[in-house]
């Protein structure tokens, strides 16, 4: 059994860390006596060194199911910088290449395999399983495996299955966000041999949560930006919004990109890493930006639109001051947020009726006649489909998921489909080829070595291994040189897109069968209205410290105070008599004011010491009382 300082002489070793953050050790030994652990860590909390270390000191493989591809490659990068071996397996890579993951997993020493939870059924894992140690099985944003879960995922259901065949291995789920329901859910659906739960506190003492009221956003958001100057997210909800805010930020005069998910894989890293290394310092971006993304110097966070969620909300909130330091994470709410907010619903969850029509025209689309389809995938591209029949996008998506949840199709929104290449050429005439460039030869040799099949098929090929293999050159220079190598009729090639895959898991049927069960769409849509109910909850009630409804939601109670957030600071302005008189004389120089309404600018908690301000002033003549209107003396 390891000890207390093996584990600290890890954390020292590749970290560079003396000794762990609160919980973290807690999560550790737990995992490393074989129990079954679901760590409830806050956004910033360190939540993968408590799987990574125990990794490294035990014998075998560590499974790490995660949803995002953006993530499990910024971790697998993170991992090789510190020397240990690390491979990620997502769904559009080629059959060749996740072999070659598998093949490095089981033969070649590598201690952390990150993979997609769609890829956990494959008959090709399976037989993974029986040739490799796996010593933990680690799912990180565990909530997602919980119907009741703000971000739940079919796919994460497949993750208990793993326990069929590795039923002694520990499983340690991960999420920041989950409220005490979700928590029993997420036990309940992972087998857990015994309840074991280790929760840090929602509490973030440097953190400071603000609502501002606002007239025009755009106007207050740049107020804000250029009273704090540190790095800073933006969230919106969607993407011409952060585009739109980006460019005004730019003619502002402010340091600041964009980031949805309708970029390519390429403009997300470069813009992601500009941030990242601080060339950039505000980043404008849909809730696509930001998974497992690592950075501690963020001083501000703004929500420019309401999430649907307080689970949302907190997470994103969440990623401001991970350094320890002071920081603000600030919602910006206009007249009308909370009613687009309500209207959300519908859009969520359409009528089943309506469902049941992008069911059948899905089937038209993809050619499907009735009863075939069955365990076939699909690529799906939604502005045609969208456009082909006059359709809402969103409402098709919502449908898309209800499909999804109840067990008709599989619906792959990360897909990305490999780039492809065959050569136009037979073996006698590539020799005598003068191609007029070393580079170029050398990329036609290395597709030689590293694909198979070129001369009479297509051949998967990834542009990301040629360029590794070659050594000292990029991805871009590799694609470049493929397109050059297809102008000069050397090769076909078919450059990767970005497409969701849709797959039937049963033969398709007649619309009009279609059963969506209650717990799929009823009980759901409840869950979704009291969400948004909560967040608009949190937004418009400035009578409770929003720092201690956050603990509440998630199951805090009898918490107290931050003192930090709007609430509390307005709380405390209005307990000091100077500034409350400070307050009246600027408001009464505005003109004639109602006594009444007066005490409801300042604050109701206020009104003994305006009323006896105002007397006061009244008794010294330097206040009219005329028409129950207060009108203050000219000089």
């Amino acid at each position: 059994m390891n000890t207390d300082s093996t584990y600290r002489k890890i954390l020292q070793q590749y970290w560079g860390y003396d000794d762990f953050r609160p919980l973290q050790l807690d999560i550790i030994r737990s995992v490393g006596n074989g129990e079954d652990t679901l760590g409830l860590m806050p956004t910033g909390g360190g939540k993968s060194i408590t799987f990574q270390v125990p990794t490294l000191a035990m014998e075998g493989l560590c499974l790490v199911v995660t949803p995002l591809i953006a993530l499990m490659k910024d971790q697998v990068e993170n991992l090789r910088r510190k020397g240990i071996k690390a491979e990620a397996i997502y769904t559009g890579m080629s059959r060749e290449r996740v072999e070659n993951a598998y093949n490095k997993c089981i033969y070649g020493g590598y201690k952390f395999l990150y993979i997609s939870p769609e890829r956990l059924t494959t008959e090709l894992f399976r037989h993974f399983l029986d040739c490799v140690k796996v010593c933990l099985i680690a799912i990180d944003e565990a909530h997602c495996i919980s119907q009741w879960g703000y971000d739940f995922r079919p796919s994460y259901q497949r993750i208990a299955e793993i326990r069929e065949f590795l039923p002694e291995v520990p499983i340690l789920a991960l999420t920041a966000t989950a409220t005490p329901e979700v928590v029993q859910d997420i036990q309940d659906k992972l087998s857990f041999r015994h309840k074991n739960v280790f929760r840090k506190s929602f509490y973030r003492d440097n953190l400071h949560y603000i609502v501002r009221k606002v007239g025009n956003k755009s106007v207050y958001l740049k107020f804000m930006l250029s009273k704090e100057l540190g790095c800073t997210i933006v969230y919106a909800r969607s993407r011409n919004t952060t585009e739109t805010l980006a460019k005004e930020l730019r003619e502002a005069g402010f340091s600041a990109d964009y980031f949805h998910a309708g970029l390519s894989f390429e403009e997300k890293e470069k813009r992601q890493n500009l941030w990242k290394d601080d060339q950039i310092r505000i980043i404008v971006c849909t809730n696509a930006f930001g998974m497992g993304i690592d950075k501690p110097n963020v001083r501000l966070v703004i929500h420019y639109d309401m999430p649907d969620s307080l689970e949302a909300y907190y997470q994103e909130a969440g990623r401001a001051g991970r350094d320890g330091l002071s920081s603000y994470a600030v919602l910006l709410h206009s007249d009308g947020d909370s009613a687009s907010a309500r209207r959300r619903l519908s859009s969520a969850f359409p009528e089943p009726d309506y469902i049941r029509k992008v069911y059948d025209k899905l089937a038209y689309y993809f050619e499907i006649p009735e009863g075939g389809g069955q365990d076939k995938s699909y690529p799906f591209n939604l502005f045609e489909f969208t456009r082909a029949y006059s359709l809402n996008s969103k409402y098709v998506l919502s449908s898309i998921e209800i499909l999804s949840l109840s067990g008709y199709i599989d619906f792959v929104d990360e897909n990305e489909n490999s780039s492809r290449v065959s050569l136009l050429v037979d073996r006698r005439s590539l020799y005598d080829l003068s191609l007029g460039s070393d580079f170029l030869d050398q990329v036609l040799e290395t597709l030689l070595r590293l694909y198979s099949g070129l001369f009479s098929s297509y051949a998967y090929i990834s542009e990301e291994e040629i360029a590794a293999y070659m050594e000292n050159t990029d991805q871009k220079r590799v694609y470049d040189a493929l397109i050059l190598l297809a102008k000069m009729g050397v090769i076909s090639y078919i450059p990767f897109k970005r497409l969701p895959l849709i797959k039937y898991n049963y033969p398709r049927i007649a619309g009009n069968k279609l059963k969506i069960k209650s717990s799929v769409y009823e009980d759901r849509r409840k869950r979704y209205s009291d969400k948004i109910e909560n967040m608009i909850y949190y937004v418009e009630d400035d009578s409770v410290c929003r720092s201690k409804k956050l603990q509440y939601y998630f199951g805090e109670k009898d918490t107290d105070s931050c003192g930090k957030c709007d609430v509390c600071a307005r709380k405390k302005a209005e307990s000091n008599p100077v500034k409350i008189r400070e307050r009246v004389d600027v408001l009464l120089s505005k003109g004639p004011i109602s006594l009444n309404s007066l005490i409801n600018q300042i604050g109701i908690s206020s009104q003994k010491v305006v009323v006896t301000y105002v007397r006061m002033l009244i008794d010294e003549g330097i206040l009219l009382l005329q028409d129950d209107l207060l009108i203050k003396k000219a000089k």
